[in-house]
């Protein structure tokens, strides 16, 4: 039942109101029947209104009757639990009935055997029995013309040749109705499958979302991606935590800009444009950037790493931003600087007093060269420890400080090579330096010392079958570049990423039983560093070393 004619909001009439696909099977079969119903209808009003003798034609009722029932016929049965084909009667009833309109009201509406067009039209459209559709849309037509003609034996050749325009142009409808059903069945067809295949890609890129999501909800790690113009695209629930972490009191939904992030000291706020998501907007890459997020005592050290996104033109399409709560780490770190501090300021007290009093012990003259060797070995022995302490004491400090001046860099070279001849000799290494008679510059010559003598110490030490240990010394463009090269046994690529961590020493090292703690790489670092310049290195595993700082001149 029709509560309403009309959409009120939309004012599309309700039957309308949906594709004709949509409709159940009885609701497409009163559909397909209503246009002949109307015009049946129509043809009955005039008829009532102009004509009023031919409702007394008994086979002109008789078609207004089984167009009444045929329409009834059509909501009444239940055309889905029957086999698919089964609703074409209908069209077949319609030719029928039809034909009793044409013969009972002939004389007074000529154009009633036009009606045919309307079954012509749905049997070809239907889309079911194509060729077949074809045919009787010329052959229902005819009938509808000539079994009347044979019935009355009126068969003549004129009578018949007149009545072939209307299946002719029945026949030209349902070719052309019939190609549009196929054309439009084919692209439903592939409108389909389309579908089908859209909705399985959907469905994948779904299991993926929900895939990516678990994972990344699962991680102990923090990831963030913007787009291009810093939008969240995805943000995981450790970020979610970082983010709330970070956020000020009364603030439930800080910007960057806003939130409380905090430089190394933990007190500075980091400025807005080198702050981790700024910096990843604006396309950098960077990794393990330290900031500790919060205040009081819930502030959490932070690493950041970002990687930009590029889109299939090459052009930035956002970044992916990754946050690694080190806050245990940065603290026992902490912990190890302060233990390594005091054990060696606790050393040095001690060691400084052994050494005076052998000093005082070497100055005098009575004592027997037996004696002298033994507070000779104390001595060294001693001085090696105090050398340990000053450097752990100096990578405690992280900063070193350095006092620049006009230095001969050349004889520095030259000074460190003489120191280590005895112990390459030693080695049955050869020691060389390949340096200007004379290079100036402003450096603290004790400290560029101790770097020189640490490299050259290590090349010989870590020569353990001979070789050649080179020192080239070189002014480049404003810059004093040095190299320190040796012929040992190297390490591999995994090692020189270490190689200038404090305490590390290779497994290849220790294996060996050399000896060492590890600072002097990155002490040695940290003073090229000082002066403004850099270190780096190049080794292959089995033949050789060669480490190169460059310091501004």
């Amino acid at each position: 039942m029709i509560r309403k004619a009309w959409n009120e909001p939309s004012g599309k009439f309700l039957l309308f109101s949906r594709p004709f696909h949509e409709y159940s099977m009885r609701g497409r079969v009163t559909l397909s029947q209503l246009p002949l119903s109307v015009t049946v209808a129509l043809t009955a009003l005039l008829i009532l209104a102009y004509f009023p003798g031919t409702l007394a034609n008994p086979l002109f009722l008789s078609f207004l009757f089984s167009q009444a029932a045929i329409l009834m016929l059509c909501f009444a049965i239940p055309w889905d639990r029957l086999p698919y084909p089964s609703f074409l009667v209908i069209p077949f009833l319609d030719l029928v009935s039809i034909a009793l309109g044409r013969e009972g009201g002939q004389d007074s509406l000529a154009g009633i055997s036009l009606m045919a067009v309307f079954p012509v039209i749905w049997l070809c459209a239907s889309g079911v029995f194509p060729r077949t559709a074809v045919a009787l849309s010329f052959l229902g037509p005819l009938g509808i013309i000539w079994v009347p003609l044979l019935i009355r034996g009126d068969v003549s050749g004129p009578d018949l040749a007149r009545s072939l325009l209307l299946p002719v142009m029945s026949l030209g409808i349902g070719v052309s109705v019939t190609v549009l059903t196929l054309s439009m069945m084919r692209q439903q067809r592939d409108v389909e499958e389309k579908d089908i295949q859209l909705r399985a890609v959907l469905d994948a890129s779904k299991r993926q979302e929900r895939l990516l999501n678990t994972v990344l909800d699962t991680v102990h790690l923090g990831v963030l991606a913007v787009d291009a113009e810093g939008n969240d695209i995805l943000m995981n629930r450790k970020q979610r935590a970082h983010h709330l972490l970070a956020s000020p009191p009364g603030n439930d939904d800080p910007n960057e800009s806003q939130l409380l992030v905090f430089d190394r000291d933990r007190t500075t706020l980091v400025p807005v444009e080198q702050r981790p998501v700024r910096r990843a907007i604006l396309g950098e890459e960077f990794t393990d950037y330290l900031v500790w997020l919060g205040a009081g005592d819930e502030q959490r050290a932070v690493t950041t790493s970002a990687r930009p996104m590029i889109d299939q033109d090459g052009n930035f399409a956002g970044s992916v931003i990754v946050f690694s709560d080190v806050t245990d780490l940065v603290k026992a770190l902490a912990a190890k600087d302060e233990f390594v501090a005091n054990v060696s300021h606790e050393f040095r007290t001690p060691l400084t007093s052994i050494l005076g009093y052998v000093e005082l012990m070497l100055d005098d003259e009575a004592l027997r060269d037996d004696k002298r060797g033994f507070l000779e070995i104390i001595r060294r022995n001693s001085e090696r420890l105090l050398t340990l302490v000053s450097d752990l004491l100096s990578s405690r400090n992280g900063q070193l400080v350095v006092s620049p001046h006009a230095v001969d860099v050349a004889e520095l070279v030259r000074a460190s090579i003489t120191a280590a001849l005895p112990r390459a000799t030693e080695s049955g290494i050869q020691l060389r330096a390949d340096a200007p008679e004379r290079l100036e510059a402003h450096v603290d010559a004790a400290r560029v010392s101790q770097v020189l003598d640490n490299l050259v110490s290590n090349a010989i030490k870590y020569s353990p079958d001979g070789g050649e240990v080179t020192v080239s010394l070189r002014s480049d463009d404003g810059t004093v570049v040095c190299s320190v090269s040796d012929t040992g046994m190297g390490m591999s690529k995994e090692d020189q990423e270490e190689v200038f961590t404090k305490f590390f020493r290779s497994q290849a090292v220790r294996n060996s039983a050399i000896p060492g703690v590890g600072l002097g790489l990155s002490i040695s670092k940290a003073i090229v560093e000082a002066h403004g310049g850099q270190v780096s290195l190049y080794s292959e595993v089995g033949r050789g070393t060669t480490f190169t700082f460059a310091v501004p001149a």
